[in-house]
Formats: C-alpha cells, structure tokens, sequence
C-alpha cells in the first residue's frame, strides 16, 4: 500500500472545511488544511459574523426613536463608523484565534498558503509538495461583478465592512440575501440608500408573501427600491463621487456603489484542470451523493459545490463527508427542509416549502396568514407590520412551509424548523400553547385559512 503525509487533506479553512478536519483528526486520521487568507472563510471575516454585527449597530436608530414613546429621553445620538469597524475588527480577530486553536487543538496541521492540486494525491502549498490519499475542496465562494463599464469604482460585500469612510449615500446592486442585508445596514447607519435590481420583484425563490410584504416593509424605513433596473454605467468624478448611470437613462450621483449579485464557487487557480473533476456552467464542482468529485480520491463541500449557499450547509456537508470517508453513512443532509434568514431591516425568515410549491406538489393546499403591529411597536408609535404565514397539506395535516417578516423572526423560524422536521401537523399547532404576548404564539393561533393568497407574474 502507497504511503501518503496525509490521510486527508483539506483546502480551505472556512467553516466547512475547519469543521471537516477537526472531525476527521479527531476520529483518528492524519489531517491537514491549507489557508491563503484569515482563518473561518467568508462567514467569519465578510459575511455572517460582520454581517450580523452591522445588523444591530443598524437597528439602534429605530431603538433611540421608539425609546421616547416609553418615557426615556434620548439626546440627540452620533453614529461613529471607525469605531463599529475597529470594534468588529477586534472580534473578528478573536475568532480568527479561536479557529486556529481549534485547529490545532485536534491535531490538524496547519498549512499556510495557496493549494493547488497537481494530481489526484498531490497538492502543492508555497512551492512544497504534499501526497495525501483523500483531499477536499473546501474553498467557498466569491462575489460576481458583472462586467459593467466603471466596475473598478465598486465595491462587493468583501469590502463593505472595512471601508475607510461610511458613505452618506449608496446604490446597492442585487435581489438576494445579501443585497436586502446591505441596504438595510446602510439605510439604518444613515446613508440615503437605493437598491437596485433587475427582476419584478426581490428574493426570488422565495414565498410571494414574503416577497411583497418585504418590500413594502423596507420602504417604510427608506430604502429606495427600483425593480426593472440596472446599472449601464458607472464613473469616477472629481470629487470623488460616482456617478451612475441606469438602464433607464437616469443619472444619479452617489458615494458608493456596492455589487451583490450572487457568488460563485472560488475554485479559479486551484489547479482542477489536473484532475478529472468536471464543473458545471458557473464553475460549480459536479459531486456525487457522497460529495465525491468524478476524480475518486478528491471530494467537495459548502459554496464550492453550490447547493445551498448557507454557513449550516457546509457544516452539515462536512460532517456527512467524514462519517462517509470512515464507513459511517448515517443520514445525508436534507437540502429541502433547511431554515433560512434574511437578516434584513426588518429580518425575514423561512423554512419548507413556498405556497407555489407546495401548489405543484399537493392537491389542496391550506394557506394561513397574519399581519399585525407588534405589541412593541404601540407605544413606540411605529408603523412596522410583523407577517406570518402557515401552509398545509389538506389531506394529511401536515405543515409544509412557515415564513415569516418581522422582529426576531430567524429566532423563531429556528423552533419551527423542528417542528416541521418532526412532521408536524396543523392539530399539533392548534393544539400547542402559545407563549403569550409574543410575536411566535401567532403561528400557534392561526385559525381561519387565507381564501386570497397574493400572486404575482414576476420572477
């Protein structure tokens, strides 16, 4: 038998890939991991963890206004960008430390250092070579900027959280997760924000409800939104603005224009054209049902592969990978059933099917909604709607899809995702007790189905 350096190797030290060499170092195999940049991937340095803390330095602005309607006297409050920055910077740092102890902790070895595959047992890190008999691609995700003139003058959700200067006005570009996020984060730290996207309507793929009740909700706390809309230009002006120019013809002048149009598996250089390994059409790594590349020896998991672009995905992808590679399959990862949050202002959350969905997979469909004013909101004089929606399959009673636009939403979603796990039907919901007054008894309380559910023809 061949002897390798390593029985695993893995490249990328994101969240995925940390959590597949912890678990297979621990389990006894000989491990390594190569990382070109800061410990924890993309969620710990420019997404998740920064992302979330930006959220609740946003939300302090709604906070110092509704404190007066509750007898507090605010003085007039100042919002310091360098220090949220610094501040982040410092936290961010602590947990780059904590990864590498984790790391080291269960005995990987750490590589510092660009990997590129030379073979299907060789991986090249800083000009040394290293044999292993397994690796895994672990290497994440990377914003796209299409190929607009001007693109150099923007910016993408790499950059937002370590900008020199809070800008007093943005453009934000893109209909997903990230750019509702963004927009809000800016809208809320005081920057006159418009986002921009091409589509009808934003958060495709998700309920329509959700769709329609988010927009109305992020207008109500000033976001410009304009649909049907992108950017044919942007330049460089002298004073250092940007002057952007739309697909409409209108002319705006901004602070910063801020892409976020999707991301794509990060696997350029990374050296698969030595291997067998085939790619879909945006780059995406092909794998098996045990994330196996179509070279046998190498394996993929998280944003590389693309299935669900989610931090728990790859989590989950990891773990199911170990206990495949030391002949323990226990249950693969059900993509279907995966909660989810939009940690917008207000946060939207969701977790099983959409009403379209759940329309094309069962013959009667129960749908069940409510929009009402939070009890926070009353004496706060806010205008702020919390929506909740229910979806369940007539014949058996199972609920089927739960989504939901308002305060703590992703806390709450999080229940309900075990309960729809557990296969849940409408009679155990009626039939559980709420936790009174709270925003999540509402789910336990719907009684009266919704006859006019909202459709709409865009994407």
């Amino acid at each position: 038998m061949k002897s390798y350096d390593f029985d695993l190797f893995v490249i990328g030290a994101g969240s995925g890939g940390v959590r597949t060499a912890r678990m297979a170092s621990e389990r006894g195999l000989r491990v390594a991991i190569a990382e070109v940049s800061r410990l924890g991937g993309t969620c710990v340095n420019v997404g998740c963890i920064p992302k979330k803390l930006f959220v609740y330095a946003a939300q302090f602005t709604e906070a110092f206004q509704q404190a007066r309607g509750y007898g507090w006297r605010v003085p007039e409050a100042a919002f310091n960008w360098s220090t949220l920055r610094d501040n982040k910077d410092a936290e961010i740092e602590r947990l780059n430390g904590v990864y590498r102890a984790l790391l080291v902790d269960s005995g990987c070895q750490l590589i510092e250092g660009h990997a590129t595959i030379k073979g299907a047992h060789t991986v090249d890190v800083g000009g040394r070579s290293w044999s292993t008999e397994r690796m895994v691609i672990a290497t994440g995700g990377w914003p796209f900027v299409p190929n607009v003139p001007g693109r150099e003058h923007a910016i993408t959700s790499n950059d937002f959280f370590s900008l020199e200067h809070f800008p007093k006005r943005a453009v934000i570009v893109g209909g997903g997760y990230i750019a509702l996020e963004l927009a809000s984060i800016a809208a809320g730290l005081g920057a006159q924000t418009r986002l921009v996207y091409r589509g009808a309507l934003f958060l495709r793929g998700f309920d329509e409800d959700i769709r329609r009740v988010a927009a109305e909700e992020m207008m109500r706390r000033g976001v410009f939104l304009n649909f049907g809309c992108e950017i044919s230009a942007i330049e460089k002006q002298a004073d250092g603005s940007l002057l952007v120019t739309f697909s409409d013809g209108r002319r705006e002048s901004t602070d910063c224009v801020l892409y976020a149009t999707g991301r794509l598996p990060n696997v350029a250089g990374l050296g698969l054209e030595n291997t067998r390994i085939r790619q879909q059409a945006h780059g995406a790594i092909v794998v098996n049902e045990h994330l196996q590349t179509d070279e046998p020896s190498i394996y993929a998991i998280g944003d590389a592969v693309g299935r669900t672009q989610l931090t728990p995905v790859a989590l989950a992808e990891g773990m199911q990978l170990v206990r495949h590679l030391l002949g323990d399959e226990g249950p693969q990862v059900d993509y279907e059933m995966v909660p989810s949050a939009v940690f917008s202002l207000p946060a939207i959350a969701t977790v099983g099917l959409t009403e379209a969905q759940a329309r094309l997979r069962y013959e009667d469909v129960v749908v069940y909604t409510s929009s009402f004013r939070a009890l926070k909101q009353t004496l706060a004089g806010g205008n702020e709607r919390t929506f909740a929606k229910l979806l369940v399959d007539h014949a058996s009673d199972r609920v089927v899809g739960v989504h939901m636009v308002g305060a703590d939403a992703a806390e709450i979603i999080q229940g309900m995702a075990i309960a729809l796990r557990a296969g849940a039907t409408k009679r155990v919901f009626d039939t559980t007790l709420g936790v009174h007054p709270t925003s999540a008894e509402e789910f336990v309380t719907l009684r009266k189905p919704s006859h006019e559910p909202f459709i709409t023809t865009g994407p």
